[in-house]
C-alpha cells in the first residue's frame, strides 16, 4: 500500500543522468530500473521535480512506449494498490463464474488509454455492463482526464447509482456473490497515484500514467482475470501493447485501434486488432523459438458483425456524464431505437469482449429464457464468430440480463455503503 505521509526522499538523479546522457541508448535501461523509480512516486519518496523530470524524460525518450517498461511499471502500479484477499475473491468467481466454450469463468475487462480526441459515447463501460450477463467483469475505471464524461462520470450520473466507492478490496467478494459485475474505481485502489497529481496537472503532455492505468487492473495480481479488451489511441500503439500485455502474463485478451486512431472497435470502417492467444502445448514450439502466447493482428469491419457502419459525429458530440447515462438507460431498459448508431456502436463492442472471452465457441447454447440457440458458426477475421458475439450482445439487452446484473451492482453497493456508514 501506498504511503499516507512523505517518505524520506530517495534520490533518483542518478537514473535522471543516465537518461539524460546523449550516450544512453533505447535499451541500455532496463524496465526494473525504470519501475523501481516509479513505485516511489507511489510511496511518496520522490521530490514534485525529480517526479516531473522522470515523466519527461520518459516521454521524450520514448522509454514509455516500450513493451517491457510498460509491463514493469504497471507490475509496480499494481503492487501499490489496494490488495484484496485472494483466496475470497477466487471463491466468490468459482461459485459465480459460468464456463462456456473457452470461457473459463474468470474475470474480463474492457477499457481504453484515452486520449484519441473523439469524444465518443461511453462505449466500453456500457460493453461491460452488457457482457455481464454472460461474462464475471471487473471493469478498472476512472474519471475523465481528456473527454467530458469518463467510466466513472458516467457510472455517478446513472439512475439509479451506484456507491462505486463502495468497491473496495475488502468489499470485492460480497459484491461478486450477488452480481458478475464490478467496477473497481482507480481513485479508491490506486491511492498512490494522488502523489503523482499535481506533477501531471502542470506537464503539457500525456504521461506514462495515461498508458498505466489499462495496464493496471489491481485484481490481475490475483490471477483471475482471464481476458480483456484494451483499446490504444494510435495505431502504431497496437503491437507495443499487446506485447506489454504478453509479458505481464496475459494468455487471452485483444488490444484494438479504430482506423481513425479511435481507442475502441470502430463502427465507422475497419478496427486493427491484435489477439493474444495461448498455443496448444502439442503444436507450440519449445520456448527457445516462440512464446507460448502468440499475438495474431488482423482487422475486422461492422459488416464482419453482420452490422452496417454508423459514422462516428452519430456517436460523438461531447456529451455530459447525465446525457450518456440516460442513453445507457434506454439500453439497458431495452427502449432504444434499434436503428441507434450508439446501439451499433455498443453491440460491435461487446461482441469483440464476448469474443474474446472464448465464450462463443460452443456449437450449443443455453444462455437463459429467449435464447433461440441458433448459434452462428460463421467465422470471419482472426478466425473468430464475430456475428455469434453481436447475436449474444442482443441477448444481453433484449433479455433483460444485462439490466437485471447492473440492478444487482447497484443493491449490492448502495447496501455496502449503508454498512460502512453505519459502523
Amino acid at each position: 500500500m501506498a504511503s499516507t505521509e512523505r517518505a524520506t526522499n530517495v534520490s533518483i538523479a542518478p537514473l535522471l543522468a543516465r537518461l539524460a546522457d546523449p550516450s544512453t541508448t533505447y535499451h541500455s535501461i532496463t524496465g526494473p530500473e525504470i519501475a523501481a523509480a516509479i513505485s516511489l512516486i507511489f510511496d511518496n519518496a520522490t521530490s514534485p521535480v525529480q517526479t516531473g523530470c522522470l515523466l519527461y524524460a520518459l516521454h521524450t525518450t520514448q522509454l514509455d512506449r516500450r513493451p517491457d517498461v510498460l509491463a514493469a511499471c504497471a507490475d509496480s502500479m499494481r503492487l501499490a494498490s489496494a490488495q484484496v484477499d485472494n483466496d475470497a475473491l477466487k471463491k466468490a468467481v468459482e461459485e459465480r463464474g459460468k464456463k462456456e466454450g473457452q470461457y473459463n469463468g474468470g474475470l474480463c475487462d474492457i477499457v481504453g488509454t484515452g486520449g484519441d480526441s473523439h469524444n465518443t459515447y461511453n462505449v466500453s463501460t456500457t460493453s461491460s455492463i452488457l457482457a455481464s450477463a454472460l461474462l464475471m467483469m471487473a471493469k478498472h475505471g476512472n474519471n475523465a482526464s481528456t473527454s467530458k464524461s469518463g467510466s466513472a462520470d458516467l457510472l455517478l450520473a446513472a439512475q439509479p447509482s451506484p456507491s462505486i466507492s463502495s468497491v473496495l478490496s475488502t468489499t470485492l467478494p460480497e459484491i461478486y456473490s450477488s452480481t458478475n459485475y464490478a467496477f473497481l474505481y482507480a481513485r479508491e485502489w490506486h491511492l498512490g497515484m494522488r502523489y503523482a497529481a499535481a506533477v501531471r496537472k502542470e506537464l503539457p503532455f500525456r504521461t506514462i500514467f495515461n498508458l498505466l492505468g489499462p495496464l493496471a487492473n489491481p485484481v490481475q495480481s490475483s490471477g483471475l482475470i482471464e481476458t480483456r479488451i484494451l483499446g490504444v489511441a494510435k495505431k502504431d500503439m497496437g503491437p507495443i501493447f499487446a506485447e506489454s500485455l504478453r509479458l505481464s502474463g496475459a494468455t487471452k485478451g485483444m488490444v484494438v485501434c479504430g482506423d481513425e486512431d479511435l481507442d475502441e472497435l470502430s463502427c465507422a470502417g475497419k478496427t486493427h486488432c491484435w489477439m493474444l492467444t495461448e498455443q496448444d502445448p502439442a503444436l507450440a514450439k519449445p520456448a527457445t523459438y516462440a512464446p507460448s502466447v502468440v499475438i495474431e493482428p488482423f482487422t475486422v469491419h461492422p459488416s464482419d458483425f453482420g452490422l452496417t457502419p454508423q459514422p462516428l459525429s452519430a456517436v460523438a458530440g461531447g456529451k455530459s456524464p447525465s446525457e450518456n447515462a440516460a442513453i445507457l438507460k434506454t439500453i439497458l431498459d431495452g427502449s432504444i431505437d434499434p436503428q441507434d448508431p450508439v446501439l451499433t456502436f455498443v453491440l460491435i463492442n461487446t461482441a469483440a469482449l464476448l469474443v474474446a472471452s472464448g465464450i462463443c465457441e460452443t456449437d450449443t447454447s443455453a444462455m437463459g429464457p429467449g435464447d433461440d440457440g441458433n448459434v452462428m458458426k460463421e467465422r470471419g477475421p482472426g478466425g473468430q464468430r464475430w456475428k455469434e458475439g453481436v447475436r449474444r450482445a442482443r441477448w444481453c439487452v433484449e433479455s433483460g440480463s444485462a439490466k437485471a446484473s447492473w440492478e444487482g451492482f447497484v443493491k449490492a453497493t448502495r447496501e455496502i455503503e449503508s454498512k460502512i456508514a453505519a459502523a
